[in-house]
Order: C-alpha cells, then sequence, then structure tokens
C-alpha cells in the first residue's frame, strides 16, 4: 500500500446515493425540455444541465451493466438530435426500472423490444415463468470492442434456457477500473481475470474520488506488471471475499505459484473452451445457493410420515384438527407445522453431533464468516457467551472482562468458577451511558497482574465489540499489544450487534475473525520477523517488548453474534465463531461439553433452517444490504441535523459526542457537515482507538423535557407504533438494518416531525409557573445529570488472590442462596451507613434497565457513588432490587469470615492461596 489519500468529503454519502440522484435530477430536467419551447432560455439551461448530468453519469455507468454507459451515450444522441420527447421518456423508463430494481427481477436474458419513443419494454416471461436469479460476471481484460461483443455472443450462446441462474457481462479494461466496479456493483458474483491488465484506470473523476479511497491507496509494491492478476485476484479476497474468481492465462503450471493457485477457484488456459468457463460460473454460484439443512427440512415436510415419537404438533395434526386452536394453524400456515419434527434422520441432522445436513450447513456459514469453525446456537447468544466461557476458563482463572458487558458474561463467570478482573470504560456522563474500555487501561491492569506474580494465571480477555450505543474497538490494535505483553491470551469478542460488519470491508476490519486471520498470516511471515527482529535490538535495558514474539504468539479468537439482531435470522438464532490455532489440541473436546451442556436436545429445527437461509443471503445480497442499512443510518442522521424543525428539539449523537479527542487520532468528529457533506470515515475506521457504528443513531431528547422512557411509550409507540432499542434518561436509540427501506425512514421522519410540532403545541400552551417547571424538566435532562460510578471493588473476603484486583463471584454468588447470610436495606438506610464509614457488600447482581449491565455484582463493595447513581435513577426495571424491601447486603457474620493464605507448591511453583472460615454467630 502507498500512503494514503487524503480524507475527502462528499455531498453524497455512497455512490449509489448520488447515482439514483443524478437519474432522478436527469428525469427531470429531461421532463422540462420536453414540454418547453426548444429555443427558449430556460431551454438551453436545461439542455446545459443535461449534459453535465449525462458526463456525471458516464463516469459512474461504466461500472454497471444496466443501464450503462452505453445507454448514457444513446441518450446523448436524443439529445444532439432534438429528440427531447423521447429523450424524456427514455430517462423516466430507465429510471423507475432502476431504482425498482426490475432489471433484476427480470434479467436482461428476457427480450427487449423498442418501444415507439424507442425505449425498453420489459418482457416479463422468462421461459416457463419460473423466476431467475440474476448476477453480473466481472470479466478483466483490455480487450477491443470487437472482443468484446464476441464475449457477449459467444457467452449467450452457452446458456441453458432451463438454468436457474442467469447472468450478464461486464468488461473492465484496468486493474483500478476493476476494483471500483467490485466497491460500486453489487450485482457482481463472479470474476474472471483475463491475463494481466494494465494497472492505470483512464476514466477516474473528481466526481467518483471520494468513493474509492480504498482503491486509490493500491499500489504494485514490489509486484511486477506481470504479476497484476494474481494481486487483483488477492484484493478481490480482501474486498468481496464472497465472489468467485477465475483466471485465466497461459502461464505454464510450473511457472505458476502456490499462492495464485490458492487464491482463484479455477485456472483456466486461453485455448481452453469458453464453456469450461461458463459452466464453472455457474456451479460456483449453485454450490453458495446450496443451503443444506433448509433444504433437507423442505424436502422432510413434504414426506408422508407416521408419527409415532414426541411433538403432537408435529405435521400440524393436534393443531389442524382442533375445533379451538386452528386459528393458530390458519395463522402460521402448514409448512411451519410439516417442518416441526424431532427427527434427526431423513435428512435431517443432530445439531448436539452433526454428521449430515447441519454439519454441512456449518461449515458453509465457516466459509461466509471467516472462522475456523462455527457453530450454530439455537437459544441466543445470551448461552453462547456461556458456552465459550464454560469451554475455555477454569475455576481460578483470571479473566480482564469489561464491567458493562453483557449479564450473560458475569453469570457465566459464575458457573464457571472462574475471578473476575473488571475493567471499567469511560464514561459519557452528559447521556447517561458508558463508552468503551481504553486499551492503556487493559495494560495497567495486565501490568498490576504482573507486578503481583499472577500473568500466567490470565486467561481471557472479554470486550463487547460492538457495544449496545455503537461503540467499536480497533480490534487488531488491542490484539497486537496485548499479545505483546501475554502471547498466549485469549480473546472473547461479543458481537452480538455486530454479525452485519463482516459483509463490508471497512468495517469487517475491525471484527474478531477477520483480525485473527490477517494477524495470524503476519506473524508467520519472514517479513514481520525481520522487523521483530530490528525491533528487539533497538529496546534499552529492561524495555519490554512492543511487539508480539512469533515464536510464542498464539492467535486464539472467539467471537459470539447475534445473527437475530442485524441479519435474517429466526428469534434467538446465533452463532459461535472460532479463529483459534489450538483449537483441536486445547480446546475442541471442553468445547463441545460445554456446547452439550447448554444446548438443547430438542433445538428448533425453523431457526436452524432461518440461520442456514441467512448465511445463504449474507454471501449474495450481504455486501448489498449491508451498504444500504449504512446509507439509511446516513440519510437519517442528516435529515435531523438540516430540518430546523427536528433540531429545535432533538440531536444526532456523532463521534465525538461518543469518544473524547485522545482515542480520535484521525481528528473526525463528525459523519456529516451540513456545509461540507459526508465526511469520508475510511481513515478513522482504519485507525482510531474507538470507532462509532453509523447504524446505531442515539438521538438526544433532552430539550424535549421528555426522558427517554416517556418518549419511547407515549410518544414512539403508543402515536406511531416505532419500536425501538434502547433508552436512557435523554436518549433513545434507533437503529437500521438490512430490512430497513426508505419508507420506514420516511416514516420516521414524519413521526419525529409530528412530535416536534406537538411540543410546539404544548410549550406554546403553558402558563408562567407551567413553562418554570417545563423549564426545570429541561434543565434536569440536559444538565443535571446523575455521577456514573466506576466498578467499586471485591470486598477483601472476596478477593480471588492476594495482590489481585479481581473477585470470587462464584463464592459470592451461592453463599447468598443462604437467606441467613444477607439482610436489606432502604438505599436511604444505605447511604446514611456508608457516609458513616460501614462497609456495605452486594449479595446479588444489581442490573437497571437501562443502561442493562450490572452496577453491582455479588461481593462488590457498595460505594458512595453507587448509591447516588441508584438514588438518581428514574427507570422502572432494576432487576435484583426491589424498592420496597432495599438493597440485598451479606451480613457481618459473613464479612468477618477469617481469611488464611497458604503456600502450595503446584508445578514447581509455589502461589498463594486462600481458605476461609466462617466465623461462629
Amino acid at each position: 500500500m502507498k500512503n494514503k489519500t487524503k480524507t475527502q468529503s462528499s455531498p453524497y454519502f455512497s455512490i449509489g446515493q448520488l447515482r439514483l440522484d443524478h437519474w432522478n435530477e436527469l428525469k427531470n430536467e429531461c421532463s422540462f425540455l420536453a414540454r418547453g419551447k426548444s429555443d427558449s432560455k430556460a431551454a438551453k439551461q436545461h439542455k446545459a444541465r443535461i449534459e453535465e448530468l449525462l458526463d456525471h453519469l458516464k463516469t459512474v455507468e461504466r461500472y454497471y451493466t444496466f443501464p450503462g454507459s452505453g445507454k448514457v451515450e444513446k441518450l446523448r444522441h436524443m439529445l444532439v438530435r432534438e429528440e427531447f420527447t423521447a429523450l424524456a421518456h427514455n430517462v423516466a423508463v430507465t429510471t423507475r426500472q432502476l431504482v425498482g430494481d426490475a432489471y433484476r427481477s427480470h434479467p436482461l436474458s428476457a427480450l427487449e423490444e423498442e418501444s415507439e419513443y424507442g425505449g425498453v419494454q420489459e418482457i416479463r416471461e422468462v421461459g416457463n415463468g419460473t423466476p431467475k436469479n440474476y448476477f453480473e460476471v466481472l470479466f478483466v481484460e483490455d480487450m477491443t470492442p470487437i472482443d468484446e461483443t464476441a464475449l457477449h455472443e459467444k457467452l449467450e450462446d452457452l446458456r441453458d434456457p432451463n438454468e436457474q441462474f442467469v447472468y450478464d457481462v461486464l468488461v473492465q479494461h484496468s486493474f483500478q477500473d476493476a476494483l471500483i466496479a467490485l466497491i460500486f456493483n453489487h450485482n457482481i458474483q463472479a470474476v474472471v481475470v483475463r491475463y494481466a491488465p494494465p494497472f492505470l484506470s483512464e476514466n477516474i473523476s473528481p466526481l467518483i474520488k471520494p468513493y474509492i479511497q480504498n482503491v486509490l491507496d493500491v499500489d504494485l509494491e514490489d509486484r511486477s506488471e506481470a504479476d497484476l492478476g494474481p494481486l487483483l485476484g488477492e484484493l478481490v479476497k480482501k474486498f468481496r471475499p464472497e465472489l468467485d474468481i477465475y483466471y485465466v492465462t497461459d502461464t505454464s503450471l510450473n511457472d505458476l505459484k502456490d499462492s495464485t493457485l490458492q487464491t482463484f477457484q479455477r485456472i483456466y488456459y486461453r485455448r481452453e473452451d469458453l464453456q469450461e468457463l461458463h459452466l464453472g460460473i455457474i456451479r460456483g454460484i449453485q454450490e453458495r445457493y446450496e443451503t443444506p439443512f433448509f433444504s433437507a427440512l423442505k424436502e422432510y415436510s413434504q414426506k408422508p410420515t407416521g408419527v409415532f415419537h414426541a411433538m403432537p404438533i408435529s405435521r400440524g395434526n393436534s393443531v389442524f384438527k382442533s375445533r379451538w386452536i386452528k386459528d393458530f394453524g390458519d395463522f402460521y400456515g402448514r409448512n411451519m407445522f410439516l417442518a416441526e419434527t424431532s427427527s434427526t434422520t431423513g435428512g435431517l441432522d443432530s445439531l448436539l453431533q452433526p454428521t449430515g445436513s447441519l454439519k454441512k450447513a456449518q461449515q458453509m456459514a465457516s466459509a461466509a464468516y471467516g472462522s475456523q469453525h462455527t457453530f450454530f446456537v439455537t437459544n441466543g447468544t445470551s448461552t453462547a457467551n456461556k458456552i465459550v466461557l464454560q469451554a475455555l476458563v477454569e475455576p481460578e482463572d483470571l479473566v480482564l472482562i469489561d464491567r458493562d458487558c453483557h449479564k450473560s458474561h458475569h453469570y457465566g463467570m459464575v458457573l464457571a468458577g472462574s475471578y473476575p478482573v473488571y475493567l471499567d470504560s469511560y464514561p459519557i456522563e452528559k447521556y447517561s451511558m458508558y463508552g468503551a474500555v481504553p486499551l492503556a487501561s487493559i495494560k495497567e491492569k495486565l501490568s498490576k497482574l504482573k507486578a503481583a506474580g499472577q500473568l500466567h494465571k490470565v486467561k481471557m480477555l472479554l470486550l463487547t465489540n460492538c457495544s449496545f450505543d455503537g461503540l467499536v474497538y480497533n480490534v487488531e490494535r488491542v490484539m497486537e499489544e496485548i499479545l505483546a505483553i501475554k502471547p498466549d491470551m485469549i480473546f472473547l469478542w461479543d458481537e452480538a450487534w455486530f454479525a452485519y460488519a463482516g459483509f463490508t470491508y471497512v468495517f469487517k476490519q475491525r471484527t474478531g475473525m477477520y483480525t485473527a486471520k490477517k494477524l495470524h498470516t503476519k506473524y508467520r511471515s519472514e517479513k514481520y520477523r525481520i522487523k521483530y527482529d530490528e525491533h528487539i535490538k533497538s529496546l534499552g535495558k529492561g524495555e519490554d517488548p512492543k511487539m508480539p514474539d512469533p515464536d510464542k504468539v498464539r492467535i486464539r479468537v472467539y467471537s459470539t453474534q447475534s445473527t437475530h439482531k442485524t441479519l435474517s435470522s429466526f428469534r434467538q438464532g446465533s452463532m459461535i465463531h472460532i479463529w483459534d490455532e489450538d483449537f483441536r489440541k486445547k480446546s475442541e473436546n471442553t468445547f463441545l461439553e460445554a456446547y452439550m451442556t447448554h444446548t438443547s436436545t430438542s433445538p428448533n429445527y425453523q431457526m436452524l433452517a432461518s440461520l442456514d437461509v441467512g448465511r445463504r443471503q449474507v454471501q449474495f445480497e450481504g455486501y448489498e444490504m449491508v451498504e444500504k442499512s449504512i446509507e439509511m443510518a446516513m440519510v437519517l442522521r442528516a435529515k435531523v441535523n438540516d430540518d430546523p424543525q427536528l433540531n429545535k428539539y432533538f440531536d444526532v449523537l456523532t463521534v465525538k459526542d461518543f469518544i473524547p479527542d485522545q482515542y480520535r487520532q484521525s481528528g473526525l468528529g463528525e459523519y456529516y457537515d451540513k456545509e461540507k457533506g459526508w465526511n469520508r470515515m475510511d481513515e478513522a475506521w482504519e485507525k482510531d482507538e474507538f470507532m462509532l457504528d453509523p447504524t446505531k443513531i442515539t438521538l438526544f431528547i433532552g430539550r424535549t423535557g421528555v426522558d427517554g422512557d416517556t418518549f419511547k411509550n407515549k410518544y414512539l409507540m403508543d402515536q406511531f407504533n416505532i419500536q425501538i432499542n434502547k433508552t436512557s434518561r435523554n436518549t433513545v436509540l434507533l437503529m437500521t438494518n438490512i430490512g430497513t427501506t426508505r419508507g420506514s425512514v420516511a416514516y420516521l421522519t414524519n413521526a419525529l416531525l409530528t412530535i416536534a410540532k406537538q411540543l410546539d403545541e404544548e410549550f406554546e400552551s403553558l402558563n408562567t409557573r407551567e413553562m418554570e417547571i417545563a423549564q426545570q424538566k429541561i434543565w434536569s435532562m440536559t444538565e443535571d445529570v446523575p455521577p456514573l460510578p466506576d466498578f467499586s471493588r471485591f470486598h477483601d473476603s472476596f478477593r480471588a488472590l492476594p495482590g489481585v484486583p479481581g473477585g470470587n463471584l462464584r463464592e459470592a454468588y451461592f453463599l447468598a442462596y443462604d437467606e441467613e447470610n444477607f439482610d436489606y436495606i432502604s438505599l436511604l438506610d444505605c447511604k446514611t451507613a456508608v457516609d458513616d464509614g460501614q462497609e456495605l457488600v452486594a449479595s446479588s447482581f444489581v442490573i437497571p434497565y437501562p443502561p442493562g449491565f450490572p452496577v453491582l455484582v455479588p461481593g462488590q463493595v457498595v460505594s458512595p457513588e453507587i448509591i447516588d447513581f441508584m438514588l438518581a435513577l428514574d427507570v422502572k426495571e432494576i432487576h435484583g432490587f426491589r424498592a420496597d424491601l432495599g438493597l440485598r447486603i451479606f451480613t457481618k457474620k459473613i464479612l468477618n469470615r477469617k481469611i488464611k493464605t497458604v503456600e502450595i507448591n503446584a508445578n514447581g511453583k509455589k502461589e498463594t492461596k486462600k481458605t476461609i472460615e466462617v466465623a461462629e454467630a
């Protein structure tokens, strides 16, 4: 890679947004021209703008088959010939087809007829009427127009009208143009590299530069021109790894590098028949399209069977014969019940020990998500987290854990008996939420553990990526700097809300699986070893290395993912992704035992089928759908930012609101600026310690004087039936996903406008005293925010080991099973006791919703800050706390236990252990 191009801004967030806007504007301009007088001053202005738009569109459309640059040239000829009516009609038809995706539903293999205006008339029947799946194949070669035409004709002759898949060919003549097409064109599903294309594009204009920063950053490095074909294959796998890649060459097999052979699905030779390439392309699509378990379940559901097993609901027999619950069957439909079975044979499989269709479905998911192993989970990521923890950590292992992670991790620590060493995120007090854990804080904890002689006990680092509110870690930086200190650290990245990130290049760089593979390759390269040796020589006396030792480092990464949260799956459909080079040797048996422990012997087959189908979707549509979901989020952000009625009451919080300056090395503070437009965020996603997931849209509502919970229920749900994910005292969290439509964004925008007008009317109707009260509420929501407490500490009797900042969570948890070991104390009495210097220790988890993580865990000392925070809380739902009873606190008898330390010899090492004797009452 060469030096990074300077971050640019643009009036459009994406090239797709620019493209559609230009076609719509062209339609309007042509309509004006067709209706007016051709020799008027206004007509000349419209013609000038049309010419400019056509120039812009030709630059963009050369990377698409439809409408394509050829269509743009036809429109230009109409303009020159002053065929304004035909021009307006053609542009209107093309724009309608483009906006509605009609060209993909009725592929280009269908007949096309010229209408009286010269436009395209769609023929909707294809073959026998069976819907076909349309895609495009990118051919990369600097061929002549005659050769290009011949290629289209030859491939057209090879097509079988009964094939389920139909494709059109897009030819690009240079290396850079090929990469631009991959980034712009979502329809491309296969790439054919024919010989080594020239490197530079002759078509890059200022119009598209803001959207192709990753392409402009690529140079030849130490490659020769002859290596451009294989290099392009490597970059296709980097930017769009889901695509099939083929190479056509005359290089003899003996001269082809192993890396080239492994990059491409198949290598063809120029003299071979084009039919083999065509069949290879179709076969590659068929293999990705396959859904082993879903197909097996469909087939099984259509078999006549006799059920002499469990589940009366199977086949719908107990439902459709009923006079009282038949409406239940009518609501879900017969297929739901035909597919309901407990069978693990007949083409189906066992989730606990898969050997057939489920095993293959998980293997295909592993390939799609970039893992070494993938396991389906049917009872949510809460269970996935517990499985991983129980599989990898043992009693008395130390785990560095994000204090405000999901509660399932805390309970998982109880089950495993490991000792949590809690890490505090930086607070965002103005909005009553937490950020993420700074890398410096993690390293500081490791330094303390090393100084205490306990670094060898540290087993895992557990972080939430991305957080509920959208904070994303620089995964590569975290892993590299932690592995430099502890080269065998296991990483668990809770990516429950980040499943979609693996299908867009910028975001996937911050995922566990992508980073694991990248670092594994990096640390085993000769280039890294040379750099490491130079680094070691440069160190001063007593200075610790800043780079992981390639001879000691082990890449062991686990990611848990709520597929149902951001991709297509039934509720509770989740996955565990593993990239662990020691999995077979160290963890496979314990992982499978933990998987058996927590996984039902009667998993829901419909959910498993949805995970299988969801994998197919992201391999074909993931790139497009994820990019569009991000675009929808950006459109909403810009609308609230620009509209004076909306920004009177609402603010969409952006990067600088969530991430302090010291963690934003790129300096990016805003995604969008009203004056400059959209800031390109590629550099920030690559460099900054934290980044904000733009699809998590936090709306600040403090100026409404309404708290988050009331705003959610009274305004959004009761009036508009709009569901949202989370609230705080003065914010509500909105999300876009691959199911978000432009219509739903418009509906939400209209709802916010209506609410803003209602607030105007409410404020205008207030008398002087009522206005004072309203202003006090607004001040409370915007200025008088409660402090956010850090984790205090574990009480000495629950400390894990002397000198270790972790605690024995399991012991404290189970001591609370005996009612004699705890008392209830009201919050006000707690405050008085703490202020008087009395030490109170929680005997239960206390989890307010929001923020949804424990502010107290069993064995934790209750600090004054925690009491103040709980007194200031205005949320209704607090798990583990009843206001009428008060906090559940350990009795003095438990806290006054005698703690004895003894030295034991384990594997030749002396370690300090503690034993506890409970004092008599």
